[in-house]
């Protein structure tokens, strides 16, 4: 990004033109960033609650009011039992100093209970890692120049704009592009084709493509011979997944089975590059890693690597040698006792649970940032009856009153990426990233570092780490004695904005895998030593008609909760000319399942089941496939029609590996509002 600043304020933010992947261009979220910089309602000074909890009301306080107190209260139950606190963070900040360095050092130091964060890719990266050896795959820069795209679980004009760009570019040039995905997304609307598949059965239809490229000999059998392992033991496996039984799972036609199987294979035969762009929407179900394991079997058995333009892309992320204990000091934990992990997607169980010899103590504190919990983990009715607590006590850093900070003690103004030092990877390039300050910080704001080191200070630790100023930390981020960043150096990094990593154009060419064995696993024995099958397989979604009649009859209808385009997560949410345009939840039906409940386009609409409901207004389309509805997401609860969103109806059950959320595995119902319409439906 480039900030455009006069007299001190920033009055534009723009597209760096010069770096090869943004090229000019930003998102219609982040180029509205001086409207949330500068917002109204933007946190500017300490706040000390005098209300209820949830109820958002505070009075202002000074930083040192507001240090000593809350390093008194996390040192008083520190002195009982350290994890009893509990930190909750994820990408509110994406850098590697302002998101995970000073505050993992003093949670470190303090011995807080760990956290596992999972919400967003755990399971994915998981299925990836086993098959593949770490998250590398295709360069974002490379994708234009593919013959065939297949858009897997994601909708990038509204996520991923500069993948989009390359893509239509790829098009423009002859490359057919196909979106997989149970919605006709924008995306979707502007590919060749579109297989609206059942939500969580993605690894059916891969290993249906299996299938079919091995019975019909579409193989690459030099590069399965030198660069795979376990060809034969999967060749039987997939014996077990005809066309019509994967046909049958999905909810979709033989035909589109063995057609795309055969265009992927035939295009890759021919010495064309075969490219998948897989994202985060398949694996937010029970068998989300799985899913994305079987994909990752693709380009192998094709040779799709052979390719700069070929092969996959979940992430780039462990393209960059981040140097973490560095950044986060592990060694500052205490020595001979490893702190319990909580996994962040089951915060609303946990905060509810009583001591126990299994789980350890019950959380007495927790200090949030970089998230908003109430509005975006499953389950939220849960989450809010745990931050409801009022033995909890509760620290947020914020920029502005969340759903989460209205249940706050304390609410601590925190920096916009404007506004502080920091040094990014990424997972969607390949370029390390030097984020400058362009403006003071606005009011008593205070990056995060400050803050925890502050709290630091106070609560007497004096390791020399926590004097460590930002650009230090910046220095030390990533491994510049690593092949791929060997040209770090962080002065240099903040002049010039990003450098590349110096990475092969196409990275298992010649094989090469981060596996043990060097080649991509079909078959992974440490997958068996986890307790999975080691071979590709299929994992029914928890909740499905076929999975679990018995909740079908009562709750027929999945339902999924993509992110909205003008929305990311629940950030942007606030920003009026964004949620302006989103207009009001909505929720889009089919126009089959709509007339079977008598509901019409414009309707507001109960949505629910076992766990919760939320009031949305239908728009009937065919864009949601008979069976499905579709509620973009995330909306603030405070700003939502009925002061709920879908994160109600949804559950905290985790994926088969990864400890992931299950966001897209929900089966509900849906009638029009009223006061009795859950009664009349369940």
């Amino acid at each position: 990004m480039l900030v455009t600043v006069e007299d001190g304020v920033a009055t534009q933010v723009r597209g760096d033109p010069d770096h090869p992947t943004t090229a000019g261009v930003l998102c219609t979220k982040v180029a509205r960033y001086t409207e949330r910089t500068y917002h109204p309602d933007r946190l500017l000074h300490p706040m000390k609650r005098i209300g209820p909890k949830g109820s958002g009301q505070f009075v202002r306080i000074g930083w040192d009011e507001a240090i000593d107190t809350i390093a008194t209260r996390l040192g008083a139950i520190a002195a009982r039992d350290p994890e009893a606190i509990l930190p909750y963070s994820y990408a509110g900040t994406m850098g590697l100093v302002q998101g995970e360095s000073m505050s993992a050092r003093f949670f470190h130091k303090l011995g807080a209970s760990l956290l596992d964060r999972t919400i967003c890719a755990s399971a994915g990266g998981a299925g990836y890692t086993y098959t593949i050896g770490n998250r590398i795959g295709t360069d974002v820069e490379q994708f234009q120049n593919a013959r065939l795209i297949l858009i897997w679980g994601g909708n990038p004009i509204a996520s991923n704009l500069h993948f989009w760009t390359r893509a239509q570019e790829a098009k423009r040039r002859g490359a057919t592009l196909i979106a997989i995905d149970p919605y006709r997304s924008l995306t979707a609307e502007k590919c060749h084709q579109h297989i609206a598949l059942l939500p969580g059965t993605d690894a059916a239809l891969a290993l249906g493509m299996m299938h079919v490229l091995i019975a019909e000999d579409l193989l690459d059998h030099d590069y399965i011979a030198r660069h795979t392992l376990g060809f034969e033991e999967l060749k039987q496996r997939v014996v077990e997944w005809p066309p019509e039984r994967v046909a049958e799972t999905c909810g979709i036609t033989t035909a589109e089975v063995t057609q795309l199987a055969r265009l992927y294979g035939a295009t890759a035969r021919r010495g064309e590059a075969v490219a998948i762009r897989t994202n985060y929407g398949l694996q937010r179900v029970r068998g989300g890693g799985m899913a994305v394991r079987n994909i990752c079997c693709l380009p192998a058995l094709v040779g799709a690597w052979r390719h700069a333009a070929g092969g996959i892309q979940l992430s780039s992320s462990d393209s960059f040698p981040k140097d973490r204990l560095a950044v986060q000091r592990t060694d500052l934990l205490p020595a001979g006792r490893v702190p319990r992990t909580i996994n962040m997607s089951t915060i609303g169980d946990d905060l509810l649970r009583p001591a126990s010899p299994a789980f350890g103590p019950q959380i007495e504190a927790v200090v949030v940032y970089n998230s908003n919990p109430v509005a975006v983990a499953p389950e939220s009715g849960k989450v809010m009856q745990g931050f409801a607590r009022d033995d909890l006590f509760t620290v947020v850093l914020e920029h502005f009153r969340t759903d989460t900070a209205d249940y706050a003690d304390f609410v601590l103004p925190a920096t916009t990426q404007l506004e502080h030092i920091d040094v990014h990877g990424a997972y969607g390039h390949l370029y390390m990233m030097a984020n400058n300050a362009a403006i003071a910080p606005l009011g008593e704001a205070k990056p995060n570092t400050e803050i925890f080191r502050l709290l630091a200070a106070r609560m007497g630790f004096d390791d020399p780490c926590f004097a460590d100023s930002d650009d230090a930390i910046a220095a030390v981020a990533f491994d510049n004695k690593h092949v791929h960043a060997v040209h770090f150096d962080w002065e240099s990094l903040k002049r010039s904005g990003w450098q590349k990593l110096a990475v092969p154009e196409a990275p298992f060419a010649e094989g090469g895998f981060a596996t043990p064995s060097g080649k991509c696993e079909f078959l992974c024995a440490r997958m068996a030593a986890d307790g999975f099958d080691p071979l590709p397989t299929y994992l029914p979604p928890y909740e499905s008609a076929a999975s679990n009649p018995v909740l079908a009859s009562r709750y027929p209808l999945a339902m999924i909760s993509p992110p909205a385009r003008n929305f990311l997560n629940s950030t942007f949410v606030n920003i009026e000319s964004l949620r302006e345009t989103e207009g009001e939840p909505h929720l889009d039906m089919h126009p089959d399942d709509a007339a079977q409940r008598a509901i019409v386009a414009g309707d507001m609409v109960s949505i629910f089941n076992d766990r919760g409901t939320f009031t949305a207004r239908v728009r009937i389309t065919d864009k949601a496939r008979r069976g499905l509805v579709v509620g973009l997401s995330i909306w603030w609860k405070k700003l939502a029609t009925d002061g709920k969103n879908a994160n109600e109806l949804t559950s905290q059950r985790l994926t088969d590996m990864g400890g992931g959320p299950t966001f897209y595995d929900v089966l509900v119902e849906v009638a029009k509002a009223g006061p009795d319409a859950r009664k009349q439906n369940t």
